[in-house]
């Protein structure tokens, strides 16, 4: 585990800043997490559905096949990123960016994608299935990332290795469990992704040089 060192980056200080995406489906958790966690008051691009703003975020979508939320509570919708920063130790710093979910914002990832050391994918349960074409991305482009469900209320709980097979994860690839309001939990999840993706960078590294 990561040890926790909150702040700013400490001035003459060797700092070491990651960026990390936070990804998944639309209403899973991505703005919930990002605020829990930061340090700094989170940046948010979200609109309420149906704002003559922004027409295309209706319920309904541009061509009526935006999916409603499982919950049928969030009335708002990232249309870029949301945007936060954690310390992590001293000289560690991590910079998340978490991503749209609705399909339509697509285009953003990979603009938000460059320069990442991984992401995190949030996944509920109930519509696991949300959270495929994250999964896909992240794997096409060999960017590592886990898979950190989200525990909603009444959601059925489910084993890792149960998770991993319905999605058809790498034997590797971590699944771990949060509540995304919870910031322990949050950076819990933060610190698997840190490790996981040293491991897979280096692992790359020396095949590099083999």
């Amino acid at each position: 585990m990561v040890p926790e060192h909150p702040g700013t980056p400490a001035a003459g200080l060797n700092v070491l800043t990651l960026k990390i995406l936070v990804a998944g489906g639309f209403g899973v958790g991505k703005t919930t997490l990002v605020d829990a966690v930061s340090e700094i008051r989170p940046v948010h691009t979200e609109e309420p559905h149906g704002t003559t703003r922004w027409p295309l975020t209706g319920a309904r979508g541009a061509y009526g096949t935006d999916p409603r939320p499982a919950t049928g509570e969030k009335t708002t919708t990232t249309v870029a990123m949301d945007f936060g920063r954690i310390g992590m130790l001293p000289d560690l710093f991590l910079y998340l960016f978490g991503t749209p979910g609705r399909d339509r914002f697509r285009f953003l990832w990979d603009t938000l994608a460059q320069g990442a050391l991984g992401a995190v994918v949030l996944a509920d349960t109930r519509r696991l299935q949300d959270c495929f074409p994250a999964v896909d991305y992240f794997e096409q482009r060999r960017v590592p990332f886990v898979v950190a469900v989200n525990h909603f209320t009444g959601a059925l709980r489910y084993a890792a290795p149960d998770i991993r097979r319905a999605l058809d994860l790498d034997t590797g690839t971590p699944v771990v469990f949060c509540d995304a309001r919870d910031r322990d939990s949050g950076k819990h999840v933060l610190s698997s992704l840190v490790e996981y993706a040293g491991r897979v960078h280096t692992a790359r590294l020396l095949d590099s040089v083999r």
